[in-house]
Parts: structure tokens; C-alpha cells; sequence
């Protein structure tokens, strides 16, 4: 009896001392992501890294034609070029059309490329070939060539819209909202594309039963997409919604191309238009670095407050 309840006692520190590696395998899988994204992140950030160094460098000092020459020495501002940035009324008119006009590229984009997604999920094998490779056309024309043949369609002498819908010479690019307006069309029409492919992709791995359930229920379609495909695709629509706002708030081509650089005494500027003038036309070089600079850090304000509401939301970024 003494032995055996000596042979008990042994075993028992044994089993209280056992190793637990469950810590250091959880920081390993943590580690796993970031040693793929490595290589991508090093390419990045040398081909980023710098531009962006200089922008930031440049929009410190006074730096014009005559610095770039060499006639003049630079001189440092500082915030200087900051400061007269904000203090010109015409930057608080350009930002107020960009964010508007941003936005409204945004949603348009959106309704449309999300509206053709789901109707490629709705036709034959032959209608959505066609659409599919109409909408891959006008996504891989380059902006200069869309832009001038989006023009030519509306010219107020030659353009076939204005004979279509009877409307004479009327030029589209007088007046401020129409001039606008044609440059949202085009934009939307370059820009859909990607959304339509990406949203029909996330769309065709959503579980056939579902969507047959829902049907089953009697939900239309728009509830489905609402109630059921929507917060699904909520990842998806993530990605088509930053990738939109980044491309629709820093438009160059199509608006100086349409609108011939900016407009009627500039009222279709937008912010990245007017950098360039400010920078090129001007040769303020510093001041348009720091509009570039002000719109880098309003994009990345963007980007992360809405990665951050999401993540309230309890989503898995």
C-alpha cells in the first residue's frame, strides 16, 4: 500500500508541468502574412518611398523657375507654402468641387458596376460575353483616348448626341454643371468595369442555396442584393470602394482634357488640376507640392477612418 501511493504521488508533478507551445505558434501564424507581403511591401515603399520624400522636401522651400535654373537661391519656408495654401479662398472652392464632384463619381460608379454584376449573373452565356468584353474595352482605353473620343461624341458641331437628342450646337463644357456632368459620364463609363468584374466574381462564390433560398422566401431582388448578397460582398465592396475614391478624387485626364484644362476661367477645377497649374503653369513648384502633399494626407484620412469604422462593425480586415 506505502508503495503504490508513493508511485501516485510521483506522477503527479509530471502531469502538472507539461509544456504549453500554444503561445509561440500563435505568434508564428501572425508572422506568416507579413514575411509573403515582404517583398511587395519593400518594392513599394522604393518606388513610393521617395516620390514622396521629395514631394513633402519641395513643399518646404521656394522653389521656383528661377531656383530650378539656378538664378535664384532656394529658400526655406517651411509651412510657409502650407500657409498660403489655406489662406487662398480659390483652394476651399476647388476642394469643396472635388469632394463633391468625388463623390458623386463614386456612387454613380458603384450603382453602375454593382447593377451590371448582378445582371451578368442573370443573362446567357453569349450576352454576358458581349458585355463583359465591351465593359474590358472601355476599361483598357487609356485616358487620353476615351477622354477625346467622349468629347468628339459630344462636340456641338460634329458630335452624334447633340443630332440624336436635337439639341443643335449646345456645347456641353460652357456651363459649369454640364461641363461636370459629361466628365462624370466618362469617368463612370472608364470605371465601372473594374467594379462589375470584381463585385461578379465575389457574387459567383456566394453559395447558389443561398440565393435560392432567399428566391424561395419571395424576396426580390433588390432585397436580396440588400439583405443578402451586400453584406456578403462586404469585403469586396471595401476594396471597389477605396480603390473608386482614390481614382475619383485625384481625376487629372478627363477633366483637362474635357473641360481644356480646368474650364471657363477654371470653374471645372479639381484639386489635382489645379496642383498642376499651380506647379507647371504658375511655376509655383512649392505650392503645388503642397497641394499634392494636402491631398495625400486627405486620402489617407479617408482610407483609414472608413478601414477603421469597419472595424467597430466587426469586420475582418
Amino acid at each position: 500500500m506505502v508503495a503504490h501511493d508513493t508511485v501516485a504521488v510521483r506522477k503527479r508533478p509530471a502531469l502538472s508541468t507539461a509544456p504549453a507551445p500554444a503561445p509561440r505558434r500563435r505568434t508564428r501564424d501572425a508572422r506568416t502574412p507579413w514575411l509573403y507581403l515582404a517583398p511587395a511591401l519593400l518594392v513599394l515603399a522604393a518606388l513610393l518611398g521617395y516620390p514622396i520624400y521629395q514631394l513633402g522636401l519641395i513643399s518646404l522651400f521656394r522653389y521656383t523657375q528661377a531656383q530650378v535654373s539656378g538664378g535664384e537661391p532656394t529658400v526655406f519656408r517651411g509651412l510657409g507654402n502650407y500657409a498660403d495654401v489655406f489662406a487662398d479662398d480659390r483652394f476651399w472652392q476647388v476642394l469643396l468641387a472635388t469632394v463633391v464632384f468625388a463623390a458623386a463619381c463614386v456612387l454613380s460608379t458603384l450603382a453602375v458596376g454593382c447593377a451590371l454584376a448582378v445582371l451578368l449573373t442573370r443573362v446567357r452565356a453569349v450576352p454576358r460575353l458581349a458585355l463583359m468584353l465591351a465593359a474590358l474595352g472601355a476599361w483598357a482605353t487609356p485616358a487620353v483616348t476615351g477622354s477625346t473620343v467622349w468629347l468628339f461624341l459630344f462636340d456641338p458641331d460634329f458630335g452624334p448626341v447633340n443630332r440624336v437628342l436635337g439639341l443643335g450646337d449646345h456645347s456641353w463644357t460652357y456651363g459649369r454643371f454640364s461641363a461636370f456632368l459629361l466628365v462624370l459620364l466618362e469617368v463612370v463609363w472608364c470605371s465601372f468595369p473594374f467594379v462589375m468584374v470584381t463585385v461578379y466574381a465575389g457574387i459567383r462564390a456566394v453559395p447558389s442555396e443561398v440565393l435560392e433560398a432567399a428566391a424561395l422566401d419571395g424576396a426580390s431582388q433588390w432585397r436580396i442584393w440588400r439583405s443578402v448578397l451586400a453584406p456578403m460582398l462586404r469585403p469586396i465592396l471595401l476594396v471597389v470602394t477605396i480603390q473608386s475614391v482614390i481614382w475619383d478624387f485625384k481625376v487629372f485626364t478627363q477633366i483637362y482634357v474635357i473641360t481644356n484644362g480646368g474650364g471657363i476661367a477654371g470653374q471645372n477645377l479639381v484639386l489635382n488640376v489645379y496642383a498642376y497649374q499651380e506647379a507647371f503653369a504658375s511655376s509655383q513648384y512649392g505650392l503645388g507640392a503642397a497641394i499634392g502633399v494636402v491631398m495625400l494626407l486627405i486620402l489617407l484620412t479617408v482610407t483609414l477612418g472608413y478601414l477603421r469604422l469597419l472595424r467597430r462593425q466587426g469586420e475582418d480586415l
